[in-house]
């Protein structure tokens, strides 16, 4: 087979070329990134929770553990507050308020896990549902499209036990919504979902 000099053969050892030098290209990558961060740092949530699941969704045990640690620092303050004012004061009085403070603190951490497990949040195609209550229950749906703030709060408790607490503000107060609980990482996810889907349903997407 024979070839022109225009149309060298495949197999022939002559190295092509092209007709942009190959050294502007990174010449122009270092420009672009001289003086800046090595490396990009991506969120830690990539995956998205899936909507409408039909699942209830339950908060951490680690909840009620930080619920019994509270209440029960603040019925030992009232029964000293109360032993303080009555032994060392001589006022006798005290014992009343202490001991009705006391019933209602005793009677909270009694109910207190039982509490804890009827909390649940559940997300649809178009709102969130949060449930809690025992006797007196409390349904909400907050549509997705009406959440205007999704903050992840938690106290020195919270962070030691790993747990936290995601709120939705809504531009109705009697709608706003606080699920405690929620383990940090599944907080997280949760809260960049809610604010992807937010986002989407404000701008009709």
């Amino acid at each position: 087979m024979t070839t022109s000099p225009d149309h060298p053969s495949p197999d022939s050892d002559t190295p092509t070329t092209t007709d942009v030098p190959a050294a502007d290209a990174p010449a122009s990558v270092s420009v672009l990134d001289e003086g800046t961060f090595p490396a990009i740092v991506e969120p830690r949530s990539t995956n998205r929770l899936t909507l409408d699941d039909g699942t209830w969704h339950q908060i951490a045990p680690q909840y009620v553990i930080v619920q019994l640690i509270s209440s029960g620092a603040l019925l030992v303050l009232v029964v000293a507050a109360a032993l303080v004012g009555a032994l060392v004061l001589d006022q006798t009085w005290v014992w009343i308020p202490a001991a009705i403070v006391t019933v209602i603190l005793v009677w909270t951490l009694a109910i207190l896990p039982r509490q804890a497990r009827s909390i649940g949040y559940r997300l649809r195609k178009d709102d969130l549902v949060f449930r809690r209550g025992i006797l007196w229950q409390r349904i909400v749906a907050v549509p997705y499209g009406r959440m205007q703030l999704v903050d992840i709060t938690h106290g020195p408790l919270d962070r030691g036990f790993g747990i936290a607490q995601l709120k939705l503000v809504t531009a109705a107060a009697a709608t706003g919504v606080t699920i405690p609980g929620l383990r940090q990482a599944s907080a997280e996810e949760l809260r960049d979902t809610l604010i992807d889907v937010a986002e989407s349903r404000r701008t009709g997407l």
